[in-house]
């Protein structure tokens, strides 16, 4: 039987996103939460996949350093139109143009997801590809006045009560939102950590189309 809980130095989530903390919060497992100073400036020449992995690893060795014992998850989210890369927007006139390039075409979400503990590192990177909608002008106009974009890779939130940007995805949900909560689920017990109650999260993701989380709920705790 796994541990529910890490005895050595507790969990830390190195992230101050309040999307990272509410997805991680469903685990039902005593995390910390931790900020990491790391920068997060593109390199020349790098890939989406050599970004999130760089600056995963980075953030989860900011974390380790700070908290001595812990396991320290951390991760990066980017995504990827054609081969740009579409960070966090400037401002309100740079969300525009970005939710503007999305419309009514696919684009690809990486999230390198980083568990570590001073001693190893356990490093995967999660892939969705997801179909925006044929949103209006107008639309773009309104969510954008409220501010939401501002602080999102690409400037939307999938979950968006008021706009839902997004016709259909293909593979995580979560990782759209910024933590592939299957791979991590994955991940902690690599770390002899347990959830307490994974059916019902993973089942949730299940109706999301998760493709991993059939697998999961097929391994014995």
């Amino acid at each position: 039987m796994l541990a529910a809980k890490n005895d050595r130095g507790g969990l830390i989530l190195a992230s101050t996103s309040p999307r990272r903390r509410e997805l991680v919060a469903l685990l039902g497992l005593p995390f910390q939460f931790a900020a990491v100073d790391v920068d997060e400036a593109p390199r020349a020449n790098e890939s989406a996949e050599e970004m999130v992995r760089r600056l995963a690893i980075a953030k989860a060795r900011s974390g380790s350093s700070q908290h001595p014992g812990a396991i320290v998850v951390a991760a990066d989210t980017i995504v990827a139109l054609d081969h740009s890369i579409l960070g966090k927007p400037d401002d309100a006139g740079d969300a525009i143009r970005m939710l503007k390039r999305l419309r009514a075409r696919p684009h690809i979400v990486y999230t390198g997801l980083v568990l570590a503990d001073g001693t190893r590192e356990h490093l995967q990177i999660a892939t969705t590809t997801v179909w925006m909608r044929d949103y209006s002008d107008a639309e773009i106009a309104a969510y954008v006045d409220t501010g939401d974009p501002l602080d999102k890779a690409a400037a939307y939130a999938i979950q968006h009560p008021a706009f839902h940007p997004v016709a259909r995805i293909e593979g995580c949900y979560s990782n759209v939102m910024g933590l592939p909560l299957c791979r991590l689920y994955l991940a902690l017990r690599e770390f002899g950590i347990g959830v307490p109650d994974p059916h019902s999260i993973l089942g949730n993701l299940l109706e999301a189309n998760c493709p991993v989380a059939q697998e999961i709920l097929n391994l014995k705790s």
